[in-house]
């Protein structure tokens, strides 16, 4: 028998679907219908529109971009039901959250639960509104797979640390106002002697150099440490438990990587409605090479199911006290799924699926091109498919290292 729903419970999330819909017909600029939200993954550089400004600033003054964040921080304290709510009429309206970025995916969550009160007092709101760019100092040029042999120093100096060392692959580092970061603080242990700290880029010593990637664009950049002071109140967590706070973070991460988070909503139309403005259809309006429409039909069936999946292993891991290996279980097969989905993209358009530039070419058309190229790095980033599959043996399936 189906579940009923109680009454009162419905006419609550009736009134509140009605609220979300007239916030939306108050503040949502309408040259901004169909768009998506650039910063969902990496904060760019600030070049918003009017428009977009105006836009950020009415979510995050009610706290909607992350809906069930505590209130007192900025979150908008709402329940998931009311948070779905949001998520569907922002979809009808063809409106995006505006609120993103790498303090939403994995800084914010952590420091929620990793945090003093007054680290959470000053960085989380800002988070909240969109106000500030985060990102992660974590791989080195020598710990990148063995992220634990990381050797950026800092150095207890009573009052401040003394920071020195180099992190590479700092996406957005060009970019960002503060950096949350893994750095040694001991020597003499190799997981126990790091830790979590706070860096501001504007700090003196900072200095980021941004790497050309094959897609044509700069996101990821290498970032010098060179005598930079850290004041002691931006240590998260206590001295030498870096390594359980950063691996916390990177559960996040993978979560949003994977599709279970941000990636989900950035896939955009149906492959199935792309081809048909590419490919021949037939009288009944479908498309006629059947061996394409079936490659389609399989890889739809196949993300879809992933998606639902992800959402349900994401609430039984929320349900459970939060974010668990199972997120490199998705992060292994959402970026697979997304690689193969830009692949199906560049077959279905075929000569207008290979440009770089040009008049002959739309900027959609040249965008999907250079996010095939990005997304071969997104089974290596934040944890390469190798390194997830032994998290996966040993701590998802409890096998030991001779098995």
């Amino acid at each position: 028998m189906a579940t009923q729903i109680e009454p009162a419970t419905q006419t609550d999330e009736d009134a509140f679907r009605a609220e979300v819909q007239q916030f939306l017909a108050d503040n949502f600029p309408a040259e901004l219908k169909g768009q998506s939200n650039a910063l969902a993954g990496v904060d760019g550089p600030t070049n918003e529109t009017p428009a977009q400004t105006k836009w950020r600033e009415a979510v995050g003054a009610r706290g909607w971009g992350t809906p069930t964040w505590p209130k007192e921080y900025g979150g908008g304290g709402l329940t998931k039901a009311q948070a779905k709510i949001i998520d569907q009429e922002f979809a009808k309206a063809g409106a995006y959250n505006p609120i993103g970025g790498m303090g939403v995916m994995m800084f914010g969550p952590t420091l929620l639960e990793y945090g003093n009160e007054a680290q959470k007092q000053e960085h989380i709101p800002p988070i909240c509104r969109g106000e500030i760019r985060w990102c992660q100092g974590y791989s080195e040029p020598n710990a990148g797979s063995d992220l634990a042999n990381l050797q950026t120093f800092a150095e207890d100096k009573g009052d401040h640390y003394l920071v020195n060392g180099q992190k590479t692959w700092t996406s957005g580092g060009q970019w960002a106002d503060k950096c949350f970061a893994i750095v040694r603080t001991d020597k003499s242990d190799k997981h126990k002697g790091i830790s979590f700290m706070l860096i501001d880029m504007d700090t003196p010593g900072v200095e980021v150099r941004p790497i050309t990637m094959i897609s044509g664009t700069s996101p990821f950049c290498e970032t010098f440490f060179t005598d930079v002071k850290v004041p002691k109140e931006n240590l998260v967590g206590e001295e030498g438990q870096g390594w359980t706070v950063g691996k916390r973070l990177l559960q996040h991460e993978r979560t949003n990587i994977s599709g279970g988070g941000s990636l989900a909503r950035l896939m955009g139309q149906s492959l199935g409605d792309i081809a048909k403005k590419y490919q021949p259809t037939g009288a009944d309006g479908e498309l006629a090479d059947a061996v394409l429409r079936d490659k389609i039909a399989d890889f739809e069936i196949r993300w879809n199911s992933f998606l639902l999946t992800a959402r349900r292993a994401m609430e039984e891991s929320k349900a459970a006290g939060g974010v668990s290996e199972i997120s490199s279980v998705l992060k292994k097969l959402g970026t697979k799924l997304s690689q193969e989905r830009s692949e199906l993209l560049i077959e279905i358009r075929g000569l207008q699926g290979l440009g770089w530039e040009g008049d002959g070419f739309s900027d959609g058309e040249l965008g999907a091109v250079r996010a095939w190229l990005f997304g071969k790095a997104t089974t290596i980033y934040g944890g390469s498919t190798e390194i997830q599959n032994n998290i996966i043996a040993k701590r998802v399936l409890g096998m030991l290292d001779h098995q």
